[in-house]
């Protein structure tokens, strides 16, 4: 994505977010507290002023109880192959198969570059991931340890507990990662 097309994108997830947090009838106050997310820091999100972390993107969707790719939901496809979303840290994510709500999860393909390390916040009590890296370098935060997870092997954790995905490779490293939600 190039540096122009950055304010639309801030814009499209400051207005979703917006959206979502409505709908719930919320303030940016409790939305605050449910998130831990600042309300100075949402106010900008939604204003389109702030490029939000994958990160604080997560907290929020914790927050609201709804899946990542719904604070995405509204972003136009990529324009081309191999043309990926980049959002904080240089950390991108492309949306492969978005919330379902009966079957309850969504596909994302994460791709970390080298040298990139980032922690998730926990998800709601029940949400599971299953992580199946496409090339070396993936590792999983988990019970305070980094683990190696190879191509052509998975792990699944659940996500209600502190976790993170690094890449120490010289190469950017990609994976798939299935996100299940609990019904409600």
């Amino acid at each position: 994505m190039s540096e122009a097309a950055l304010p639309e994108l801030n814009q499209r997830i400051g207005d979703r977010l917006r959206q979502l947090r409505t709908a719930q009838g919320w303030s940016l106050d409790r939305l605050s507290a449910a998130c831990g997310v600042s309300k100075a820091m949402l106010g900008q999100i939604e204003r389109g002023e702030s490029s939000p972390t994958v990160v604080t993107l997560w907290k929020i969707a914790a927050g609201l109880a709804c899946s990542f790719s719904s604070l995405l939901g509204d972003l136009p496809e990529p324009a081309g192959p191999g043309e990926v979303r980049r959002l904080g840290e240089g950390v991108a994510v492309t949306t492969l198969l978005p919330f379902d709500g009966p079957l309850g999860c969504e596909c994302l393909l994460v791709e970390l570059p080298v040298g990139c390390e980032y922690r998730s916040v926990p998800h709601l009590a029940g949400v599971v991931e299953d992580i199946l890296p496409l090339s070396a370098g993936v590792e999983v935060w988990l019970a305070g340890a980094w683990q190696p997870v190879a191509p052509g092997t998975a792990l699944r954790f659940a996500a209600d507990q502190p976790h993170g995905y690094r890449n120490m490779s010289a190469m950017p490293a990609r994976f798939h990662n299935l996100i299940h939600y609990p019904s409600a």
